[in-house]
């Protein structure tokens, strides 16, 4: 039955701001070490050189997310309940996928937020990212244990309109006030195969790793059940979230640029030495007073992804292994266990990378990337059957999969020694 046609609720009033939720909650997952770091960088090093490769990104990306938010509303099922009764191999494909996945996504993002707290907290405390990503990891678990979905749902928005605010804020008056150029600056051009993996691990999470397509569409079922939305409020939430999010990723590129590129100073390409250059670039428009607020909102934005990851890798782990075992429902015992699940394996990556956060960064950004054409697959092959597509939409996602697919060939060809 399509949720479509269900009776409105006492929250179906239009798209309100109760209406919004899942899309807010992709958005708060996406704006991660993609943003933060990544498109900064981007922008710090190349000017707006790499902007098409993030409007690309974005815009093949787009169908196989949205594929999640149609799915639920025309059959009242998860992407991941469409895999199962598509093929058992489907689903085992997703699942395994998934198990990497989530330790993998959730290590990069609680490390990255355990590096930010670290630069907040006075250094005679003398705590190491390590422990503060048990902090964080820990702090994240007990919070999607106490408050679940409704605390996921609210936290999130307002982390999401602090961000955009001081973000935009920064960049208005950075835009004002542009870095002198340096007199010996050289620009350097990104369009070769030496930054190849810097280019596919800009796009890895950008916006999000596509298997959040199938997190979305357990968020949108919680949401359906908690708020009774529509199919058309759905599809604003989400188109919203995704716009906001590919919006903000060339924001934090022009934020690099305006402050950085062509300033002489050398650009901290590792993950952790360049947080501090991140906060650096907020103070240096808006004023040294906001240095400890930025870093707080950052610092929220990587918690508020840390608590989606554990969150939306335990919702869809459940769901694959509850179709696997033929139950007819999940419990929240259930998530409660493929929840610790991410956030224990992430601890576990995080060790093999203590130090070394731009490595783990870049490493689960292109793992993203590399299986993104696997997930669009499968979201496509799932929706041409389900869904009415277009001749246009049909179109659009082969197109897609041709510029994921031909992007992660040629990153693996060269990781192979076919391409020098």
């Amino acid at each position: 039955m399509s949720i479509s046609s269900t009776q409105a609720g006492p929250n179906n009033k239009g798209s309100n701001w109760q209406a919004f939720g899942p899309g807010i909650l992709l958005a708060s997952a996406a704006i991660g070490g993609s943003h933060l770091i990544s498109s900064t960088q981007a922008g710090a090093l190349y000017g707006w050189q790499l902007a098409i490769m993030i409007i690309l990104a974005n815009f093949f990306k787009y169908p196989f997310f949205k594929f999640g938010t149609d799915y639920v509303y025309d059959t009242g099922e998860s992407l991941i309940a469409g895999y199962a009764k598509k093929s058992r191999l489907y689903l085992w494909a997703f699942f395994i996928l998934s198990l990497a996945a989530s330790v993998i996504s959730t290590g990069a993002v609680a490390l990255l937020a355990a590096v930010i707290l670290g630069f907040m907290l006075p250094e005679s405390w003398g705590l190491s990212n390590s422990t503060l990503a048990v902090i964080v990891m820990g702090i994240s678990w007990f919070f999607l244990i106490v408050g679940h979905y409704k605390m996921l749902d609210k936290l999130t928005k307002w982390i999401m309109v602090a961000l955009t605010v001081t973000t935009l804020a920064a960049v208005i008056i950075a835009a004002g006030k542009p870095t002198a150029i340096a007199p010996n600056f050289v620009p350097v051009s990104p369009w070769n195969l030496a930054n190849l993996a810097f280019i596919v691990a800009l796009m890895g999470w950008m916006p999000a790793p596509l298997e959040f397509s199938a997190i979305n569409s357990m968020w949108i079922s919680a949401k359906v059940k908690a708020d009774n939305t529509t199919h058309r409020q759905g599809l604003i939430d989400f188109n919203v979230g995704f716009i906001v999010t590919a919006l903000l990723a060339l924001v934090f590129l022009a934020l690099g640029l305006f402050v950085q590129y062509g300033s002489g100073v050398e650009i901290q390409t590792q993950g952790g030495a360049y947080v501090g250059q991140l906060i650096n670039m907020y103070t240096a428009t808006i004023g040294e007073w906001s240095r400890l607020l930025v870093a707080f909102i950052a610092f929220m934005v990587m918690f508020g992804t840390t608590i989606t990851c554990a969150d939306g890798y335990g919702r869809i782990n459940a769901e694959s292994w509850r179709l696997i075992k033929g139950d007819i429902e999940v419990s929240q015992k259930q998530i409660l266990v493929w929840t610790t699940y991410s956030a224990l394996g992430g601890y576990i990556i995080i060790t093999f990378f203590t130090g070394q956060l731009g490595a783990m960064l870049k490493f689960a950004m292109i793992t993203a990337f590399i299986s993104a054409p696997i997930f669009g697959w499968l979201n496509y092959s799932l929706a041409k059957n389900d869904h009415q597509l277009s001749s246009g939409m049909k179109l659009y996602s082969i197109a897609g999969l041709i510029f994921l697919g031909g992007i992660a060939l040629l990153f693996m060809a060269q990781l192979v020694g076919f391409l020098d």
